[in-house]
């Protein structure tokens, strides 16, 4: 309506003029309501056309979406574990920092192994100092092994001593005894130095390895007991939390409420453009927006991305084949809007119904001298209509309580 009136201002008000003044026609003679066609025909014809025209130049070069929404992420309360419910720290609605308990399944399984690990530890330390007084006591046989085998192969070297002066003072099967003696308490050096080897290596590397996967193991059981406090991963408010103390609660199932950020759905605006839109939609591009959560405010905004992608050609592997008629709607074009000042988006709650307009500008373009004149007055009538454009919205952003409470029936 208002493209029409802007247009008839320049077509059918100058066509009246001539035919009132230059023509002498009066209005209720010879113009009268079943001679209007006919007498102003030019001036409707090309009101007509140029309305046409410039509602396509202005909805082509600024875009409209009423597609546009403050899209937020919520963060499910989902414990990792199955349990039953034992504590319940918040209510329905509560505010909760990050880190804070939020409830608390029964702990009595992970306890008790938590528990158990540590006895494992002090029995390995126990096993430990055990293994020290062995490795003495090994160190001690070694001793008195080597004394022994010492004593016998002196006996050996002087009874040997004797024989070989004279050969009837030793006989020669004591000889041989006190080499089998020597021989033996050998092998009981080197099976006492075994023994020392073993003490010690039970010392030093087993009963260690022991102790490093009992702490792991307790490591362990203390990370199961702490998976039974489920806090909050960030800072938010708790919503639709039903749970009751006694609940079995499972991963695998729904989860026990959502926890909405603090900052969720405050930072940007996701809006949906036409595909026709596509080469005019660019990152940097000023815009404005109104929602219906805040009625009666504009809010500069600024694109910041445009999606390369539209949803709607979206395919999933299947055993069906695609066949391109499924697809009913053409998709639109996902353009993310962010405030153009700090603070834009506040009282506006996450999730709001908005409308949106983008502005081109062909400032920088015009300032470069790398179009012509004819060109260059385009772009110049191209960016003055985005007024309309602006204007537009803010009508829309005034009737709007009016048209949703009013003519809606809420």
């Amino acid at each position: 309506m208002l493209e029409l009136l802007l247009c008839s201002l320049l077509t059918i008000l100058p066509d009246y003029l001539y035919r009132r003044y230059a023509q002498g026609k009066r209005l209720g003679r010879e113009i009268t309501l079943y001679s209007v066609w006919y007498e102003l025909r030019w001036g409707i014809t090309a009101c007509l056309m140029l309305t046409v025209a410039l509602i396509t130049i202005i909805f082509y070069n600024h875009p409209s979406s009423t597609n546009v929404t403050a899209y937020f992420r919520t963060v499910p309360i989902v414990p990792e574990t199955i349990g039953r419910v034992a504590q319940i720290n918040v209510a329905i609605s509560d505010h909760v920092e990050k880190g804070q308990p939020i409830f608390t399944l029964d702990d009595a399984a992970q306890k008790a192994a938590a528990e158990t690990a540590r006895r494992r530890i002090t029995e390995t330390d126990a096993s430990m100092a055990v293994a020290r007084t062995e490795v003495a006591s090994a160190d001690a046989q070694v001793t008195q092994a080597e004394e022994a085998l010492q004593q016998a192969r002196d006996e050996l070297a002087t009874k040997s001593e004797l024989n070989t002066r004279n050969a009837d003072v030793v006989a020669r099967r004591e000889l041989e005894r006190l080499q089998n003696v020597v021989d033996g308490r050998a092998g009981a050096v080197a099976a006492a130095i075994a023994a020392r080897q073993g003490a010690h290596i039970r010392l030093e590397t087993l009963l260690p390895a022991q102790k490093a996967s009992a702490e792991a193991a307790l490591a362990e059981a203390e990370v199961q007991l702490a998976k039974t406090i489920i806090r909050a991963g960030v800072s938010g408010r708790v919503e639709q939390f039903g749970l009751r103390v006694g609940d079995l609660v499972n991963p695998l199932m729904r989860p026990a409420g959502v926890l909405v950020p603090d900052d969720a759905g405050r930072e940007r605006l996701v809006a949906g453009f036409g595909q026709i839109e596509a080469q005019v939609m660019k990152p940097g591009m000023v815009a404005e927006a109104t929602c219906f959560s805040k009625p009666f405010v504009i809010i500069p905004m600024v694109v910041t991305s445009v999606q390369e992608v539209i949803a709607a050609g979206q395919l999933r592997a299947t055993e069906q084949l695609v066949d391109a008629q499924q697809v009913g709607a053409p998709g639109t074009l996902t353009v993310f809007l962010e405030p153009l000042y700090d603070g834009g988006l506040d009282g506006v709650p996450p999730g709001s119904s908005c409308v949106a307009n983008a502005y081109s500008s062909n400032h920088a373009l015009i300032a470069s001298g790398e179009v012509g004149t004819l060109r260059g007055l385009y772009l110049h009538g191209v960016d003055a209509v985005a007024l309309v454009h602006a204007l537009l919205l803010r009508v829309q952003a005034l009737i709007l309580p009016v048209q949703t409470l009013v003519f809606g029936g809420h």
